[in-house]
């Protein structure tokens, strides 16, 4: 089957219980019609470089997902109809990269600490 990897970005009101339900939600509809995800982040609320529907920030999440056309094409449209859902983006890959993407790099980079001290610091 052909490889995927989506991305959506939720609106900003939304708990991140709710950003994360939505993943749940997409995930069995892909797996009703056929298909499988083979991994999913939650990437968080980012600010965005412009509004959407009046949202400067949004959820995102990220899917890799190994399913037919008509499953993608499915959930998409499911995608586009539900109210909370700002826009999407869908990628055909030829194989999913090993490890975190590169949102969660940076985030795991951000976390350490590993900076050097800034001049007031010393």
């Amino acid at each position: 089957m052909p490889l995927y990897e989506h991305v959506f970005i939720a609106r900003q009101d939304l708990s991140n219980a709710q950003a994360e339900g939505l993943v749940e939600h997409f995930s069995t509809v892909l797996s009703d019609n056929g298909g499988k995800v083979v991994e999913s982040e939650y990437w968080g609320v980012k600010t965005m470089a412009y509004k959407i529907n009046k949202n400067r920030k949004g959820h995102y999440s990220f899917l890799k997902t190994d399913a037919p056309a008509p499953a993608v094409q499915e959930m998409e449209r499911l995608m586009r109809l539900h109210d909370d859902v700002m826009r999407v983006m869908t990628i055909k890959v030829d194989e999913h990269a090993e490890g975190p993407s590169v949102q969660m790099q940076k985030r795991d980079e951000r976390d350490r600490g590993d900076r050097r001290p800034r001049d007031r610091d010393r």
